[in-house]
């Protein structure tokens, strides 16, 4: 199915007409959007389930996300919608000027394979806050999920106010010549060039959420029992299929031995003596990116890398949570986002060392420091550039609905949640207010004003 120029005029006809701009409507739009939560939350967990084989409680998260962010949003939309009065220069009084929000039109969603539902439904939260329309492009390598997408916007929503189009690159590829008025991609570096470039053509503005290699730092200081659990955690969640998972461990040598026994016993602790049997543990996406994965895991089996797991499944699609010794960023291991439950373990000598490592990379999405006291986590927070910053845990600064998440260099542009989705799909409108009742001469030719006069107003 294709989006025709006609459908796209009248998604943004709807926000011309000056409807969209009510508070009413937009909250109508949020509480529509709750009930299809509410309504519907089995067959959310099935359609996920059946693409990624995510456990019940994995997948809920996806749910609570974005009702998290529906109740944020309709909590604040009356402050967040308010006029900002500005300073006039005494010059130009009795003149009022102030900035009015106002929303910036139809917005284009591109949503990724690996949080099917929630990551292509929550920036629509915003995008809703602010008065937009918009049209869904939901990933086609999660079918079942982007199939229920579809059949449920169409039961909530009217066609001029959110659009469904499933399809594959081609479809995505046809959307981005339209002239959106804002295209929201999550996805990878790769795809969202492409994006990037083909919004350049109908300067259109985008807001791209991509990923990139998030470290894990662990110095001194680290309960590494604590430690290990929450890596592990983060790294199989989603079979690793999660863009701001640790990516890859970097240890200080004097820690390396007791962190990698904590690292084993949390791999079994969690997923039994067979992690491809555990219901806990989901499955690769599709094909291809299995054969990717275990093409670098069989890669470190023969060079006796593997520390620990290592075994897979390809007719399941199931590679164990694997830990894996490397010695340094040429290993094949690093050369791109793993997306996978591979975990790559690096060895530094203390934190200054972990610090010109990173400086040498690419800016990841996010990056963790475990242990370390205020002086050390104020020299990742200073001496580094990422998107966001989590000391002691992974993952959970994505769960604060009000912390604005995005991020930074080849890792992305732009960012939502809360406030910050409301900001990124709103144009702050400057709005100048003079009566007619004051009107000096002066400013008009011919000019007689005393250019010292005009010297001392600028100061």
């Amino acid at each position: 199915m294709s989006l025709k120029a006609f459908e796209l005029n009248q998604l943004q006809e709807l926000v011309l007409s000056g409807l969209t701009r009510k508070q009413s409507w937009r909250k109508e739009q949020l509480y529509s959007l709750s009930n299809l939560l509410d309504n519907h939350q089995q067959e959310i967990l099935d359609a996920l389930y059946t693409d990624l084989r995510k456990p019940p409680t994995e997948a809920f998260f996806e749910i609570i996300a974005i009702k998290q962010e529906i109740n944020l949003a309709l909590k604040n939309l009356s402050k967040w919608m308010k006029e900002k009065p500005i300073n006039v220069p005494l010059s130009l009084k009795p003149a009022k000027a102030y900035i009015h929000p106002d929303p910036i039109g139809c917005v284009l969603v591109i949503g990724p394979w690996n949080y099917p539902f929630s990551l292509t439904l929550q920036p629509l939260v915003g995008a809703l806050a602010a008065g937009n329309t918009a049209v869904l492009k939901p990933s086609e390598n999660a079918p079942e999920t982007s199939k229920l997408i579809n059949k449920l916007i169409k039961k909530f929503f009217p066609r001029n106010v959110v659009q469904v189009l499933e399809g594959d690159g081609t479809t995505a590829a046809e959307l981005l010549t339209y002239s959106f008025d804002h295209i929201f991609f999550t996805g990878g570096e790769k795809i969202g060039k492409k994006v990037m470039a083909a919004a350049a053509n109908n300067l259109t503005p985008v807001t791209l959420e991509l990923g990139g290699k998030s470290p894990a730092v662990v110095i001194d200081g680290a309960n590494l029992n604590i430690t290990a659990k929450r890596i592990i955690w983060g790294k199989s969640l989603n079979a690793g299929q999660t863009c701001i998972a640790p990516d890859h461990l970097i240890v200080k040598h004097e820690l390396f031995n007791s962190l990698i026994s904590n690292l084993k016993k949390s791999i079994h602790d969690f997923y039994g003596d067979n992690p491809l049997e555990s219901e806990h543990l989901g499955s690769i996406i599709n094909q291809s990116q299995f054969e990717r994965l275990n093409h670098l895991l069989k890669q470190a089996r023969r060079n006796n890398q593997v520390i620990f797991g290592g075994n897979s499944n390809e007719k399941e699609r199931r590679i164990s949570p694997t830990l894996i010794k490397i010695e340094d960023r040429n290993d094949p291991l690093m050369q791109e986002e793993l997306f996978g439950p591979l975990l790559p373990i690096l060895c530094i000598n203390n934190l200054d060392e972990a610090i010109t490592d990173l400086r040498s990379s690419p800016k990841p999405l996010a990056l963790y420091l475990f242990g370390g006291n205020k002086n050390e986590q104020d020299k990742i927070l200073s001496m580094t550039s990422s998107g966001g910053v989590c000391f002691n845990d992974v993952v959970l600064q994505a769960g604060v609905p009000e912390l604005p998440f995005g991020g930074v260099g080849s890792s992305g542009m732009g960012k939502y949640h809360g406030k910050a989705g409301f900001d990124n799909f709103t144009h702050y409108k400057s709005v100048l207010k003079r009566p007619f009742w004051l009107d000096l001469n002066f400013r008009y030719p011919p000019y007689h004003l005393d250019l010292s006069l005009l010297k001392k107003l600028i100061g």
